[in-house]
Parts: structure tokens; C-alpha cells; sequence
């Protein structure tokens, strides 16, 4: 694979960056503007009603982030100009037709200046309601494509999906599509748009019921549960995430497409500047309730590989990515690039647990009474069954008997109980939903990632600024001196 300077790529082009607010757009965003900025255009699609919501969110939610610090700095009082004059704030909504945006003037705008289009829009959540993932994952994609389809320069489509639209299937995970209506179990059936009619027919029937908001999305959400499982993948994210693929494959036509594939995103390794990271992110839920002592136990292959890449890297694997493949496709060619470091660089759960018990006790979080937080190590539960005895014997019990005092006195306990009951059923959901990944047997082929990383290799000094080899990560290094402290600031408040 041959291709010229990324860096000058970037140059006089115009970009359509969906789902502008999230996690790894703000990191694409910032990136650009910092190594390229004589890039014409970015278009940021942001979830909102009209302009002026978009505007707020965008100075928000985006610019107004610590991340861009080192870009600020850089510019000084003439940051405000680069942004009104690179970035164009479009509001929108990527779950319908021409992506939401209103205007035939700003559509055909749009339509005639873009060069390259990210689309990064998603929602990550394992159990979303189904008709939101849906809308979002699945028929999001289809809107991208259509709308990619009436812009008269485009050179390159990069479509950001997950590497854990594999499910829970074992072994060197190839880069490889998926074909419509494919199913991870061998069950027949899978119909997309019967799948959409499902979602709809089911929240018109729970709203003609009268049922509450929260029953509602209850519902959604066992629905999306339920028709995942049905077919092989083990939550809505990516059954929804997969399917949004299939979409992407079936519909693209000529159009050059790139499916990059991340594994789980930490925070970032070196840029702008190391440990920045938003929200709390799958591995991270599990840091903050550890270094706020509640977390006394942990379900999961102690010798089970993780697989971690930091956000700067997926950023800059996308943006070389598109540099690659714009315009030196053919129709048929289907691209997939994985992005993870479980098969040069596997990480263990056993290393993370000893990274979280070393960090935190050496800087253990200090709670609202300005009191420390000791940690001790934490208990491994091994398996399902052996996590079930362990709420069996803490919780379970206990519940069990203020079910009988609560009995016993008149309901007097009922709010009591109720209120363990809940959190109880809630750790089981968590866990049920979590657990194919804690006991995950996969690694992922990165053989055309590698492809990547050889060119960039070849092209002298940008191998330093668009770096994305997980084999330089240390990661007892990176997660004391550089994840776990971006979490403590970012995330443990």
C-alpha cells in the first residue's frame, strides 16, 4: 500500500463529521485543526433543533473541553477565528432522511463541497431501547450513505463501527463484512426493516396501554435485549452496530467506503496531551466504583485478554485511513480495518486489576468528608455461577430476611427493601449485560491495520504524528502514569 502525506491530504479539504459531540469526534476534530490547519471545511453535525441549540452545544460540549487547551494555546486570541472560519456547526439528527439537516440551500451546500465524510454518530449503550439504537445504529447508516451519495466530490466514506459486531465468537477474528440478513447463530430471518416495524408496532402498543415513560423504555430495552439474543449477538449496541454495517454494504453502491473497527476506547496516550477522556467509559465504570471502595469483588477471566487502544490512536488510524483509500477504491472493494491491541499487545484482566490496586494505593481518592479511600484487592469471581453464590451469600440472604421482617411488622421495611431489591437486580443486569466481554476468548487480525501502520512507516515523519501501534504501549506505565490518573480528574469527581 502506497499512499502520500496525510498532512497534505488534509489540505484544502472539506469534512462532514457526524456525532460531533461525542468522544472520538472531538478528538478528530481537535487533531485536524492542530496538524492541518489550512483544512477548507469541517461540517459538525450535532443532535439538535435548530442552529442556536447546535451553537450552544457545540461551545459547550466540544470547544469548551479541556481538550482543546493545547490548540487554544497554540492560537492564542486567534483561536476564535479559526473555528468560525474551519467550522461549520450544522444541527441535525442522523436517524432521518438527509441526516436531519434543514435547508435545500445549506443540503446543497454541503452536498457540493465534501470531500470525506466520519461517520462516528452512535450510541454506545449496551441496552438502549431498541428503536433508539435502531434509529441511530442501524438506520443512521443507511441516512449516512444516501446523503454521501448526492455529494459530487466525496473521495472517501469512514464508517466507524466496533470490532465486537463478532459477538461472542472465539478465536482470530478476521476483517471481514457481514452479509445482509447474516446471523451469528445460524437462525433464518434476519429482515432489517422487519426489525424496525417490530420496534415501532411495540412502542405503539405500550403507549396505546397507557404505560408509563419508565415502563416504556423498559420494554424498549428488553425488547432490543431480546432480539439480539434471537440472532446471535449478546446486547442491542452491537446487534443495532452490525446491522447498521450490513446497511452500509448493501446500499454504498460506488461509493468508497472504510469500516474501521475499534476495540474498547481508553483514554488518550500521548495527544494532545496524555489521560484526557470523557464520561465513564466501559472499563472505567469499573475504575471509579474501585477507587471509591465499592467495588469488593469483580467477575472475570483473571488470564482473559482486554482489549484496550487508546483515543488518539483510533483518531489517528481514521485519519490515515481516509487518506489511503480516498479515491483509490474500486466499487467492489470492501475495506475493514480493526483497531485493538489484543493480538500485539494483549492486556490482561489480571494486569489491570494489579494496575488499579497499585495506583489507587499509592493515591487513593479522597471522598466528600476529605477522607482517603483505602482499597484493598479485590475478589475474582471466576464465573457466573460462582458470582451468583457470592450475591447468594452478601445480598440475597440478607434481602430474604428483611423480606420476612418487612412481613413481619406490617410493611414497615417495605421502602427498605425495595430499595435493595432494585440494586440488586440492577448489579445482576449490569453483570448479565457486561459478561460475554469479562469471559471474551477473541482476538482481533489486524492484518490491513498493519497495512496501515507499514505505510505510515514508510513515510518518514509522519509515522511520529499520526501514530497508532499498540506494540509501544507499556501498560503498566500507561495505565499508573497516564489512564488512571486522566480518570481521577476527568471522570472521579
Amino acid at each position: 500500500m502506497e499512499f502520500g502525506s496525510v498532512v497534505q491530504f488534509l489540505e484544502d479539504k472539506t469534512i462532514l463529521v457526524t456525532g460531533a459531540t461525542g468522544f472520538l469526534a472531538k478528538i478528530f476534530v481537535e487533531k485536524v485543526l492542530r496538524v492541518q490547519p489550512n483544512v477548507k471545511k469541517l461540517y459538525l453535525l450535532l443532535r439538535a433543533s435548530d442552529a442556536k441549540t447546535a451553537a450552544h452545544r457545540f461551545h459547550n460540549e466540544v470547544i469548551g473541553k479541556d481538550l482543546f487547551r493545547v490548540l487554544k494555546e497554540m492560537w492564542g486570541e486567534n483561536f476564535s477565528s479559526l473555528i468560525s472560519e474551519k467550522v461549520a456547526v450544522v444541527a441535525g439528527d442522523i436517524s432521518v432522511d438527509y441526516l436531519g439537516v434543514k435547508g435545500s440551500d445549506l443540503r446543497e451546500q454541503m452536498w457540493g463541497q465534501i470531500d470525506a465524510i466520519i461517520n462516528l454518530a452512535a450510541t454506545t449503550k449496551f441496552d438502549e431501547r431498541y428503536d433508539v439504537s435502531l434509529g441511530i445504529n442501524t438506520l443512521g447508516s443507511k441516512h449516512v450513505v444516501d446523503f454521501a451519495k448526492r455529494c459530487g466530490k466525496l473521495k472517501v466514506l469512514v464508517h466507524v463501527s466496533t470490532a465486537y459486531v463478532c459477538g461472542e465468537k472465539g478465536g482470530l477474528i478476521e476483517e471481514r463484512h457481514y452479509q445482509m440478513g447474516q446471523t451469528l447463530n445460524g437462525a433464518s430471518g434476519l429482515d432489517i426493516d422487519a426489525e424496525v416495524k417490530l420496534a415501532q408496532d411495540k412502542l405503539k402498543e405500550l403507549t396505546a396501554m397507557g404505560s408509563t415513560p419508565q415502563e416504556i423504555s423498559m420494554a424498549m430495552k428488553d425488547l432490543g435485549i431480546s432480539r439480539a439474543k434471537t440472532y446471535g449477538w449478546p446486547n442491542t449496541y452491537v446487534f443495532t452496530k452490525a446491522m447498521g454495517e450490513m446497511l452500509v454494504g448493501r446500499l454504498k453502491g460506488n461509493l468508497p467506503v472504510v469500516t474501521s473497527r475499534p476495540t474498547i476506547i481508553s483514554s488518550t496516550y500521548k495527544e494532545p496531551f496524555p489521560g484526557w477522556v470523557e464520561g465513564v467509559r466501559t472499563i472505567d465504570s469499573l475504575t471509579v466504583s474501585y477507587g471509591k471502595g465499592k467495588l469488593p469483588c469483580f467477575l472475570c477471566d483473571p488470564r482473559g485478554i482486554i482489549d484496550v487502544i487508546p483515543a488518539d490512536m483510533v483518531v489517528n488510524s481514521i485519519i490515515v485511513a481516509m487518506a489511503a483509500n480516498a479515491g483509490h477504491q474500486r466499487p467492489d472493494d470492501e475495506v475493514i480495518y480493526q483497531v485493538g491491541s489484543s493480538l500485539g499487545n494483549p492486556l490482561r484482566y489480571c494486569n489491570l486489576e494489579e494496575y488499579g490496586y497499585r495506583y489507587f494505593s499509592e493515591h487513593p481518592w479522597i471522598n466528600k468528608e476529605g477522607k482517603a479511600v483505602i482499597v484493598g484487592k479485590v475478589k475474582i469471581l471466576s464465573s457466573m455461577a460462582s458470582f451468583r453464590r457470592y450475591m447468594a451469600l452478601r445480598y440475597l440472604l440478607l434481602l430474604k430476611g428483611l423480606e420476612v421482617a418487612n412481613a413481619a411488622f406490617c410493611q414497615f421495611f417495605q421502602g427498605t427493601y425495595l430499595d435493595m431489591s432494585r440494586k440488586i437486580n440492577h448489579v445482576m443486569r449490569l453483570m448479565e449485560l457486561y459478561r460475554p466481554y469479562l469471559f471474551f476468548k477473541g482476538v482481533f487480525d489486524d492484518i490491513n491495520t498493519e497495512k496501515l501502520r507499514a505505510a505510515m512507516r514508510d513515510n518518514g515523519a509522519e509515522a511520529d504524528i499520526f501514530y497508532f501501534n499498540p506494540k509501544c504501549i507499556n501498560w503498566d506505565d500507561y495505565f499508573r502514569r497516564i489512564h488512571l490518573p486522566g480518570v481521577v480528574k476527568y471522570v472521579l469527581k
